[in-house]
């Protein structure tokens, strides 16, 4: 963090105890040669965007992976959750959380539709389904559910919810590509549901998102939007925009997709890896994933309880900056304290008590294929020497906060 108290920090020697920064969020890479030979069919091809034969590939595929009868694949999550938006025909309030990440609720406010901060439920920091009913007004017309690191949320009622207010259902299913719910895969719920495909993510395009729907007209609605609402030479029938994804990006997430079985090998023995070593170490528990649910096992997130550690959340990852741990606050402090939310809602805080408590209660921790086993083993007993000496840390680098 900027402004460090610990600079000079002597508990663990005084030289980090990485020597290059170890990140939350480092690309999964699949197989290199597989790539550069889709590379060397896109140049022979000389079709570089505009549906070309990659896009189309990767759509099917996903399509396919998921079960899903329409994926519409994109430039980027943000542009898909802006068009899927619009598709949708969303105008005046959507009910959203707080707590996930901004470009959530951007996509609304770009489009001049008002954001509602909905509270989440402490089990798994998903939008709480009996929050949501007295936020409902005559301006609302759909309400947006985030997946929350691969746990999905309470699909059931949300539907029911939907259904009886006749609102739109839509997904931000960022974190849960790979994921299920009850059997059934993430990215069939809804009206439809939006991937992103960053580099952060699970399976990457480099840069990338989609739109998924069982919805045939939806779908046709949202593939004419991504090419500015072409529907054919020189007629334009919707306000559209440029949504393509390119053929490279394509090649990379076919690359993906063909190496998925190994990323989730690797990011499930990394949790089993984490969750034994920190299973001994009180006050830090590490959030499961439903065990009976297919996963991607993408996020290790911890929640920290204070007054067992002695040591705040923030300074845990003060401490693992300065050891060249990049742990990630997600999703802190929540949209409604960034702006303009912030400005335009200034005591929405009083309506998230949840959001609030526990936006300052998780971390998340390296993982993916660049994070080998002796990496979690040395991150695993920093978090032990960390806790065991919270109290000091505290008395010597933290006083003012205390």
């Amino acid at each position: 963090m900027n402004g460090s108290k610990i600079q000079n920090l002597s508990i663990f020697g005084g030289v980090p105890a990485f020597e290059e920064k170890l990140h939350v969020g480092r690309p999964n890479l699949g197989n290199r040669d597989e790539f550069i030979r889709r590379l060397n069919e896109i140049w022979d091809r000389n079709w570089l965007t505009n549906s070309g034969p990659m896009e189309k590939e990767f759509e099917r595929r996903v399509a396919d992976f998921i079960g899903v009868k329409h994926c519409i694949a994109m430039c980027n999550g943000t542009i898909a959750l802006e068009i899927a938006i619009r598709a949708l025909d969303l105008t005046g309030e959507v009910i959203v959380p707080s707590f996930t990440f901004i470009a959530t609720a951007h996509a609304l406010q770009w489009q001049e539709i008002t954001p509602i901060f909905c509270d989440i439920r402490s089990k798994d920091y998903t939008i709480d389904t009996a929050k949501i009913e007295k936020m409902i007004t005559p301006r609302t017309t759909g309400i947006i559910g985030v997946h929350i690191w691969g746990r999905v949320c309470d699909i059931v009622e949300l539907s029911e919810i939907a259904r009886k207010r006749n609102l739109k259902l839509l997904f931000d299913a960022s974190h849960a590509f790979g994921c299920s719910h009850y059997g059934r895969m993430a990215g069939t719920f809804g009206d439809a549901e939006v991937l992103s495909f960053h580099a952060t993510k699970f399976i990457n395009t480099f840069e990338g998102g989609a739109v998924v729907t069982n919805n045939d007209e939806l779908a046709r609605k949202v593939r004419l939007m991504k090419n500015f609402g072409f529907m054919g030479t020189d007629n334009v029938g919707y306000v559209g925009t440029n949504g393509k994804m390119n053929e490279v990006c394509a090649a990379m997430g076919l690359v993906s997709l063909e190496n998925i079985n190994d990323f989730i090998a690797i990011n499930r023995r990394n949790y089993e890896k984490y969750r034994q070593e920190l299973a001994d170490v009180s006050g830090l528990s590490l959030l499961p994933f439903p065990e009976r649910e297919k996963s991607n096992y993408q996020y290790i997130t911890v929640e920290v309880d204070e007054a067992v550690t002695g040591i705040k959340r923030d300074q845990i990852v003060d401490v693992l900056h300065h050891e060249n741990v990049q742990a990630r606050r997600y999703f802190y402090p929540g949209c409604h304290n960034m702006e303009p939310y912030r400005s335009y809602f200034p005591h929405a805080n009083l309506l998230l008590p949840n959001t609030e408590k526990l936006m300052r209660k998780v971390f998340s921790l390296p993982t993916g294929t660049s994070i080998k086993e002796q990496d979690i083993n040395k991150i695993c007993s920093l978090l032990r020497l960390i806790v065991s000496n919270g109290k000091e840390i505290n008395r010597r680098f933290y006083c003012n906060d205390i």
